[in-house]
């Protein structure tokens, strides 16, 4: 564990193992300099881990509880605000770190343009590795108002890391023409649902996968608290069955993305994300994965 980074905060509920012990380990990613409409992002970790002691950690859809699982939550990494190539050398760091030691890496932020720093540690420690994106945008812009490390160029820059054909991107509905053409073209397309997620069995099979979430795939009605809703996508449950399939996947490492409390007073955008958090680390620390 690289001791040279400093956390702070209070954990997720039931996730408190010793480090040591822990398959999966929590951080949060409070960083959003790069969002391109509306800013909040920063704010998503502290306000899961505070809502997320109105959430009961067991999950009767699942049979499992957070308190039988070995999760621990580092709590949030602290990240510069306006320096972009640090922050996710901060990040690349600690996933490095982390799955250096044949632990799980999860990520909450924050906006997406994190996601690099995370891909970049899992290719280093895990050969072959395949991305796949649950997503509203595309986020193939080479660069955004003269940044090539916006979230909106986060899967332009993993591209250019992992190589074509190694992500596979699902929920997609909004873009340029030019954005879905190279998708189209390097990538491995699925736009407008979730429901082509099983193909994954036969084109990644065993090979490492890390996971990206980012929150706007669900539509708007479900999660209104994000920096950039899109109408048209998947409701609570299609994201959850696809969540079930992918942990059938090699999943190294994964992240849940873009949650912006602060645009939804109601709270409800912060209760659908830590539900899904909740059944997300259950089903990745299934008993076998010891």
């Amino acid at each position: 564990m690289n001791e040279s980074l400093a956390f702070e905060g209070r954990s997720f509920c039931g996730c408190d193992r010793p480090y040591e012990e822990s398959q999966l380990v929590l951080f949060g990613a409070p960083y959003d300099s790069s969002t391109s409409f509306r800013p909040g992002a920063r704010f998503g970790p502290s306000a899961m881990r505070r809502d997320s002691w109105g959430l009961e950690t067991y999950s009767p859809a699942l049979d499992r509880d957070l308190e039988e699982s070995k999760v621990c939550d580092l709590g949030d990494l602290e990240l510069p605000s306006g320096d972009a190539e640090l922050a996710l050398a901060r990040v690349r760091a600690l996933c490095r770190s982390i799955a250096g030691e044949e632990k799980i890496p999860v990520m909450i932020g924050g906006d997406h343009s994190l996601t690099f720093g995370a891909v970049g540690a899992a290719s280093g420690c895990y050969p072959g590795l395949h991305l796949v994106q649950l997503d509203a945008h595309t986020d193939l812009r080479d660069h955004y108002l003269g940044s090539r490390w916006s979230h909106a160029s986060v899967m332009r820059r993993c591209h250019e890391l992992l190589g074509s054909g190694r992500i596979h991107s699902f929920g997609i509905r909004s873009g340029l023409r030019e954005e879905f053409d190279y998708a189209r073209e390097y990538g491995d397309l699925h736009p407008f649902s979730l429901e082509e997620i099983p193909s994954l069995f036969e084109t990644v099979k065993d090979a490492p996968v890390y996971v990206t979430l980012d929150l706007d795939v669900l539509d708007p009605s479900f999660l209104p608290g994000t920096g950039t809703p899109e109408p048209g996508g998947a409701t609570f449950s299609e994201l959850l069955k696809a969540l079930t399939l992918l942990a059938d996947l090699n999943v190294v490492g994964t992240d849940l993305m873009e949650l912006a409390p602060l645009l939804d007073p109601s709270g409800a955008s912060t209760a659908v994300a830590c539900k899904l958090l909740r059944e997300w680390l259950l089903l990745l620390s299934r008993p076998e994965r010891a």
